[in-house]
This record gives structure tokens, sequence and C-alpha cells, in this order.
């Protein structure tokens, strides 16, 4: 007796593994870029640089992943949701420039790294807000008619958008500075500890300020997290946030170098945990699902074989990378 699978719902699941590894993976980068301002000209800015430096442009290989996959697997909210979002993609690309161009020039032209250093805060700040204000579009909802988008160019402009790329930005944050507590040691730890504390009731916050905005944003929203039976099975959610909030800020607050980061890590798992609960099984919100929006049957088999064969490598060059580059960051660095 076969097995039926359904290869829409394993493509969505991929998509999701690839956006979270993303923003776990260059998050930290970006946050250490948005929080570069507060550290210190000279050394400890060269060592929280340093920090990244053998990992940050493997990490951008997820992003090629989530957007290569949801335009060769769901192509018609690929469709949707690129002109949609257009002002915001084309300013996190920007951003995304900037930030790897200031990264490596800053130490090939010292004689104006100040600029270098600037565009590295700005290139991450852009793309980090571009990237929340792009989540909180998609789940406002986007105009459909005719399986084509039908709203204006300024659409993703709202409150709720800002909100939710402000919540990112320090989402980013917390993971940069919990990142840098792993990797640094001496005084330059302890301002990452401080600078961790921040942006963790930061996200705190605007965590909870967004998941209010969504019960408010849509009935159907609010219905699916607050309606009996479904409260029963979504509770853990928000309980294991809450659980997972307090040991985050006990490990910063004690001589704990990981755990501060793995702590952030679920924190965010739990978030996108959250977010799927809310708009599943719709793709593009409030009326594209994800089986309306699927590639046929064939194209999804074929392109699942090589996400079988490629996903393992990438996995396997990243933990490499990770592996060889462990331990704490000294002075001397990597350029």
């Amino acid at each position: 007796m076969g097995v039926n699978v359904d290869l829409t719902t394993v493509w969505a699941f991929i998509i999701a593994f690839a956006v979270f590894a993303y923003v776990v993976m260059d998050g930290f980068d970006l946050g250490i870029g948005i929080l570069f301002p507060t550290f210190d000209v000279g050394p400890e800015r060269d060592r929280a640089m340093n920090s990244i430096a053998p990992v940050w442009d493997g990490n951008e290989t997820w992003l090629v992943l989530g957007g290569g996959g949801l335009f060769a697997a769901f192509p018609l909210a690929y469709a949707v949701i690129l002109p949609a979002t257009y002002p915001l993609i084309i300013a996190m690309l920007l951003g995304l420039v900037f930030r790897g161009v200031a990264f490596e020039f800053r130490w090939r032209d010292p004689g104006h790294r100040r600029y270098w250093d600037a565009a590295f805060t700005g290139g991450s700040l852009v793309a980090a807000m571009a990237q929340g204000m792009t989540l909180g579009a998609l789940l406002q909802g986007i105009t459909v008619v005719d399986r084509a988008y039908a709203g204006s160019w300024f659409d993703w402009l709202t409150p709720y958008t800002l909100l939710t790329g402000l919540g990112t930005v320090a989402g980013y944050a917390l993971l940069g500075a919990t990142w840098l507590v792993w990797k640094l040691d001496g005084e330059s730890q302890q301002h990452a500890r401080k600078l961790g504390k921040r942006a963790a009731w930061a996200t705190f916050a605007l965590m909870a300020g967004v998941s209010l905005y969504n019960l408010l944003l849509n009935a159907e929203y609010a219905q699916r997290w607050l309606s009996a039976p479904e409260i029963y099975y979504v509770a853990p959610v928000p309980l294991l946030t809450a659980v997972i909030a307090v040991a985050l800020l006990r490990a910063l607050s004690v001589e704990r170098h990981s755990k501060p980061f793995w702590l952030s890590i679920a924190l965010f798992f739990l978030g996108m945990a959250g977010l799927g609960i809310t708009i599943w099984p719709y793709i593009v919100p409030p009326g594209v699902t994800i089986w309306d929006a699927a590639a046929p049957e064939r194209s999804q088999i074929f392109m699942l074989i090589g996400v079988a064969i490629t996903m393992p490598l990438i996995i396997g060059y990243t933990a490499w990378a990770y592996w060889v580059f462990r331990g704490k960051v000294g002075h001397e660095g990597y350029h």
C-alpha cells in the first residue's frame, strides 16, 4: 500500500526552513552591523567584524535557496509578492550590497574606514528593516485579482509593517549581541551582554506588540489563536516563548557564553512557528493557499531531487566552516 505525500506541503516546509536558516545566520551578521556604532573605534570594532568574517557571505546562501525555491515551487506566490513589495526588495538588496562592499573595503581602504563603517551600519539597518516590513506586508494581506497583484505601489507602507520592521531590527540586534557574547571575551564581551539585554527587552516588547496587532488585523487570525479547541493546541507557543525569554535574560546576566545565542535562536523559532500558525495554509493572505500557488507536481518532484542533493552539501560545508572557526576571536583577525 503506497503512501501519499503532499509535495506542496513538503515544499512549504523546505522554504520555511531555508527562510529560518537565513534569518538566524544572516540575522546575527546584520545585527552586528546594526550595533556597530555602539562599539569603540579600533580593536572592538575589528574583533566584532572578525567574528563573522569567515561565515557572513556563506550565510546568504539560504536567501538564494528561499527565494529560488519560492520562484520554482510557488510561482504564483512569487509573481504576486514581488510586485507588492518591489520597493522593499530593492531596498533590501541595496542594503546587502552596501553591507558586503563595506565589509571588505573597510580593511583595504583604512583612510576612509569611518565611511565604510557607516555604510556597513546603514546597509545592515536598511536590509533588516526591509525584511521585517516585507513580512508585515505579507501578513497584513495582499490584494490579488485574476491571479495578479492588484494593489498600489505603496500598499506595503502601514503602521503594522513599520512595527514588524522594527521588531526584525531588534531581533537581529539580539542575535548579533548574543553571537558576540559567545565569540568575544573580556570587556568586549561584557559590553555585548549589556547590548544583549537591551535588545532582548526591545525584542520581547515588539514581539508582543506584533502578536496583539495580528489579533486586531484579521478576524481569522484571532480565531486561530483564541477560539476553542484551537487555543489548546497553539497555547504552548506563547508559553514556551515566555519560558525562553526568562531563560535568555538569566543567561545574559550570568557567565554564559554560547547559551544566550542558542536561546535567541529558540526565540526566533517560536516566533516563526507562531507566524506559521497565523497564516497557514495561505502563502499570500488572505486568499491564495500553498496549493493554489504551487507548481505542477512533476516540477516539484524534479526540484525535490535537486534539493535532496544540494541541501545536505550546504548544511555540511556550513557546519564545517563554523567548526573550523570555533572558539573565541582574537585580535589578529582573518584579513
